[in-house]
């Protein structure tokens, strides 16, 4: 059985900016499930080292436990901007309890970040963002390297410009593919590119039905207007809880590694995703006791 209390739902996720930590409240508010603090693509470099101090600061106050994951996205390891940045984390006392890595290439990389942090003592967990084409290469690697790392996410903007190809759902189907299959194969979460057009929430929610089809758990956004949205595509519907309660229950009972069940063979593997879709229904509060 898959332990509920370490599942998170991971519907929807916004940025906000570690220069202005007056909108990290406002992000909490939105109803996402996930907020990131953003210290890398949004923040100039001559502001970088005020972004940190910020950010940082914002984490010394004891953080509610609301079910909303707090994350610092912090700068390129292969960079000197990130090498402060996680010398600045590991300075602290009171770091952040997720740290997302982008452009991650390597599983090395990872491994890096996650002996420095044990080192220090630092429980924080990893999103790794997948937007290079050898990070993409090394994705089945990356997501297995360290028992830190929680979700994979898809750069869906960088990664069409590394593979000369449109930023739209075909070309990049295969780069979607692969970051799924290397999820799944960690047993983590897989998150797809936010969708960049506001003004066509009827698109947003075409390809967000599209990215929970193919494995993914939540999509980000890059507005708070899209979030009701992306977290009802990827709200587990009466349907999904009602047949999880039967798969899990049916096998419980049964003691053994694959059932019939309304003339359907059912094995064990699938019990982990039922698993998983009861512990987010409980979660987010839609599990009625159907």
């Amino acid at each position: 059985m898959i332990n509920s209390n370490i599942v998170q739902a991971r519907r929807s996720f916004i940025f906000t900016p570690g220069l202005n930590p007056e909108m990290f409240p406002k992000a909490l508010k939105s109803g996402t499930d996930m907020v990131c603090i953003e210290l890398e693509d949004g923040i100039a470099p001559k502001d970088k080292e005020l972004a940190r101090k910020l950010a940082l600061r914002l984490f010394e106050k004891k953080q509610d436990n609301d079910g909303i994951e707090r994350i610092l996205r912090i700068n390129c390891l292969r960079e000197k901007f990130g090498i402060d940045d996680v010398h600045a984390i590991i300075e602290t006392d009171t770091p952040p309890p997720v740290l997302m890595l982008p452009k991650v290439k390597t599983s090395e990389e990872v491994i890096l970040l996650d002996n420095l942090l044990t080192e220090r003592g630092h429980n924080c967990r990893l999103h790794i963002i997948i937007e290079t084409n050898e990070g993409l290469e090394n994705a089945y690697e990356i997501s297995n390297c360290s028992k830190r790392v929680d979700a994979l996410f898809f750069g869906g903007v960088d990664m069409s410009a590394e593979l000369r190809c449109a930023n739209k759902w075909e070309p990049l189907l295969y780069a979607r593919s692969r970051i799924v299959h290397a999820a799944a194969s960690a047993g983590i979460d897989a998150i797809d590119v936010p969708f960049l057009d506001l003004d066509n929430p009827e698109a947003m929610k075409e390809e967000a039905i599209k990215a929970k089809a193919m494995g993914f758990s939540g999509k980000g956004s890059i507005h708070p207007k899209q979030i009701p949205i992306l977290n009802d595509v990827f709200t587990p519907t009466e349907e999904d809880i009602k047949k999880a309660k039967n798969i899990t229950s049916t096998f419980e009972k049964a003691d053994t590694g694959l059932v019939v069940i309304n003339g359907k063979l059912i094995e064990k593997p699938v019990l982990r995703e039922m698993y998983r879709i009861l512990s987010i229904a409980k979660k987010i509060g839609t599990d009625k006791g159907q």
